[in-house]
């Protein structure tokens, strides 16, 4: 799926799931770039307490502003149809499936080694490679770290959002991301070949056989195997199948929570298995 699909159906499930919460007040938050660039600064002691160094912060968010771009793409998400059938036929084509075959054949003794150790079948994680990023071809082109901060300074979903600032942040910190200017992914913060947040590479990460270090970024088989590890983390069953109402469905609505979208991955799915 490109960036700006995955974006849209992320902060949509998100947006469902922050529903009742309630806003946060007073000068800690905003809708827009007054006073982003105060609290940015403030928020400099909230990563330092965390564990950020000012260095740290400073290569990962120093000169950063507000991306009105991000705020649009997030207030747009409640105009987003719900029709599966559209959105499937438009997504799950005769070419993607092909490719994603071909994929499949080409990278087949990875993806056993993925599925042996996660119990997670190739046919599902090349699915959400395609639909996250069409196979890597297009991660994004947000700024992550622009993109997060906006999104950590929105009055929205402030408390998530910051979280996974932090995450990131930390992940500079301990050195996984040593240019973090130069990231780049989904305007929501999700980044790498098959669209991770923050939290989910601290806590996934991995590559095939768990040796080494991961990168979801530049190796696919790198992230898959983080995909998998997601999965397997949500509920993932070995064995049983994966559509609505079966085991495994609702493991990718841990993926991504908005039905529409899991069922599209299911489906393409059953067209990279022959089914």
């Amino acid at each position: 799926m490109q960036g700006r699909f995955r974006g849209l159906f992320a902060a949509a499930a998100l947006a469902a799931l922050a529903l009742g919460a309630p806003a946060r007040a007073g000068e800690d938050c905003g809708h827009g770039p007054e006073g982003f660039s105060q609290w940015l600064a403030a928020f400099k002691g909230v990563a330092a307490r965390d564990g950020v160094s000012a260095a740290s912060f400073e290569a990962a968010l120093g000169g950063t502003s507000y991306d009105s771009s991000v705020g649009a793409h997030d207030r747009g998400v409640v105009r987003l149809g719900s029709n599966f059938e559209s959105f499937s036929a438009a997504h799950v084509t005769p070419g993607i499936v092909a490719r994603g075959k071909s994929l499949m054949a080409k990278n087949a003794a990875t993806l056993q080694a993925i599925e042996q150790r996660f119990g997670v079948p190739g046919a599902i994680l090349v699915a959400i490679w395609g639909l996250e990023t069409s196979f890597g071809g297009d991660n994004g082109a947000y700024p992550t770290f622009a993109a997060l901060a906006t999104l950590a300074w929105d009055c929205r979903r402030a408390d998530r959002f910051r979280a996974e600032l932090i995450d990131a942040l930390t992940l500079v910190e301990k050195g996984v991301w040593p240019n973090p200017k130069a990231l780049r992914g989904a305007w929501a913060g999700e980044i790498g070949q098959t669209q991770l947040m923050p939290s989910a590479v601290m806590m996934y990460a991995t590559t095939p056989d768990g040796a080494g270090t991961p990168d979801i970024i530049h190796n696919s088989g790198d992230a898959l195997a983080s995909t998998a590890a997601f999965l397997a983390a949500h509920g993932w069953k070995r064995g049983e199948p994966w559509n609505e109402g079966q085991p495994n469905f609702p493991a990718i609505l841990e993926w991504n929570a908005a039905p529409i979208y899991a069922k599209t991955i299911a489906l393409f799915a059953d067209r990279l298995a022959g089914r």
